[in-house]
């Protein structure tokens, strides 16, 4: 293991999981594992710079069109992308078009920084997950090609017992609570060959088990609260990004 590379710069590309959605701080805003991962690269390396384009609700060719052309001339040290679950997450989705568009963002994205960094995304266990799960394999086995015919890491979340647990999970079940944020950049770290600080994988302890009306209140309040808006939104063709931009659309010193 490398424990003494350093990285001067780190642009982050993709939707709401590296937005930082919902790792919530006290003024409303999110952090997340992106942010916590520059925090921790910048006090290795004074002058550090970091940009975050990512943007939730996006899909992969949005992605491509919006972010993809601005990380690349930012000429970084170390560039991550994630993108292509909201679009397999539809009820409709081409999954061979949804390859080919992820893999015109890492053809402009590895030639133009030292480090990309892909991922197979986490999941939270239950009977959504299983339900799109053979297109998901679909596309992290592309995931893992392109990874290796780019010289790109992959970091692997979604094999994850741990990261997957609803536990690490916000109550909107789309995506990570504070902890999963927190474990995803140990993982990412470790994955940049810098020494582990802890077992970003290591088993949760027993769930306490939950009645039935506490898990039907449960659902009731998420169906009313987060999957009634999506569908809303999915059938109107809006995306909770619409008009949203970056929150560091420029590479500038990370100030955290």
């Amino acid at each position: 293991m490398q424990t003494n590379i350093t990285y001067s710069s780190f642009v982050a590309v993709g939707d709401s999981f590296t937005e930082g959605m919902s790792d919530a701080l006290p003024d409303g805003t999110y952090r997340g594992w992106a942010d916590l991962l520059a925090g921790r690269l910048a006090a290795r390396a004074p002058g550090f710079r970091y940009a975050n384009l990512a943007v939730r609700g996006k899909l992969i060719g949005q992605i491509v069109e919006e972010q993809t052309a601005p990380a690349a001339a930012m000429g970084a040290d170390l560039v991550t992308l994630v993108g292509g679950l909201n679009d397999v997450l539809r009820p409709k989705c081409d999954v061979d078009r949804v390859c080919g568009l992820l893999e015109e963002a890492v053809e402009r994205l590895a030639p133009s920084c030292e480090r990309l960094v892909l991922m197979r995304s986490p999941g939270r266990r239950g009977p959504v997950l299983e339900r799109f799960l053979p297109r998901m394999e679909r596309l992290f086995a592309f995931i893992d090609e392109l990874g290796a015919r780019h010289g790109a890491t992959v970091v692997d979340l979604y094999a994850s017992e741990a990261v997957g647990d609803p536990r690490m999970w916000h109550e909107d079940r789309l995506h990570l609570n504070a902890e999963g944020h927190r474990r995803v950049t140990e993982a990412v770290w470790q994955a940049l060959g810098l020494e582990p600080e802890e077992d970003w994988n290591a088993p949760l302890p027993p769930a306490v088990p939950v009645g039935w009306l506490a898990r039907r209140t449960s659902d009731a309040r998420f169906a009313r609260q987060h999957l009634g808006p999506w569908i809303g939104r999915r059938l109107t063709g809006r995306s909770s990004g619409d008009g949203r931009a970056p929150k560091r659309a420029e590479l500038l010193p990370y100030q955290g």
